[in-house]
């Protein structure tokens, strides 16, 4: 996805370096205006994609855990209908409760292991849509501070030949 976005960055750079410098005035460009807003409507909407993706990985992770605590709640419910079906000698009912305590000791470490998965999951991919996200912001900040020179340069540029033609023009009255 960063890919596409800046694929967009590019292409719009390269819009502008292209442009026709208008008569007259060298520093200011033409562009075609319906090109440029496609492009950064596109732009626009590769970035709410990215964020669309963060919030689909949370919703996965809260339904990731929110199964995990369904499935140890059943298996604790399980461990106490073994532990109480198994009822008779004192060796008998301690083996069976030793072993629903096992049981249940061995769900929530899977439990948590289940969450701690989840969790280190979804904020590597969070990291990853933040560091993508944050390479396009770059990008364009870098494209803009780009143009802005170019226009600056050129734009002192034009001034000084108009500085220059107006000092010779003065020179020959």
């Amino acid at each position: 996805m960063a890919n596409d976005v800046q694929y967009l960055i590019d292409r719009l750079y390269e819009m502008i370096e292209e442009a026709k410098s208008v008569l007259m005035s060298p520093d200011k460009c033409t562009i075609i205006r319906d090109d440029a807003l496609d492009l950064l409507d596109e732009l626009r909407g590769q970035l709410p994609m990215e964020l669309k993706k963060a919030q689909d990985l949370i919703r996965a992770r809260d339904e990731y855990v929110e199964n995990a605590k369904k499935e140890a709640e059943r298996i604790r419910r399980q461990a106490e209908l073994d532990a109480k079906t198994i009822v008779g000698e004192s060796e008998i009912t301690r083996v069976a409760r030793d072993k629903a305590h096992d049981i249940l000791r061995r769900a929530d470490e899977r439990s948590k292991a289940m969450i701690t998965v989840a969790n280190e999951y979804t904020d590597d991919a969070l990291r990853r849509t933040e560091e993508a996200i944050q390479m396009a912001l770059e990008e364009v900040r870098e494209s803009r501070a780009r143009f802005r020179a170019v226009s600056n340069e050129k734009l002192q540029a034009q001034r000084s030949r108009l500085e220059e033609q107006q000092g010779s023009g003065d020179g020959d009255r």
